[in-house]
């Protein structure tokens, strides 16, 4: 790669770099608590760019498994996991190891200003 050609990808990679945190500039981290083996709250509503994050009070290891199979995050014992929501619509999830455990985020396009 020429240093111009260089110096081109570094300018599309910063500009990216920019629309993207401009996009989730607004976002938020919602905390959901896991323990007694139950998801805490049960039911979110959230926004495209938001992380949501699991944490684990319990002495058990659990999952935050989306029955739709976009993602399987373990969350080890005592600890936490997050992910960042991509995409709009309803996401049912639970935990692998525990089925009983269930929960529901709502995801929606935009935020309000």
């Amino acid at each position: 790669m020429t240093s111009g050609q260089n110096n081109l990808h570094r300018m599309m990679l910063a500009a990216i770099f920019t629309i993207a945190g401009v996009a989730y500039a607004n976002a938020a981290v919602i905390r959901v608590q896991v323990s007694n083996y139950r998801f805490n709250p049960p039911q979110i509503v959230a926004h495209v760019g938001d992380t949501i994050q699991w944490v684990s009070s319990d002495v058990a290891p659990h999952t935050a498994t989306a029955r739709n199979g976009t993602w399987d995050l373990p969350i080890p014992s005592g600890q936490s996991g997050s992910i960042i929501l991509t995409g709009a619509g309803t996401i049912d999830y639970y935990c692998r190891y525990h089925p009983n455990m269930v929960g529901r985020i709502t995801v929606l396009k935009g935020r309000a200003r």
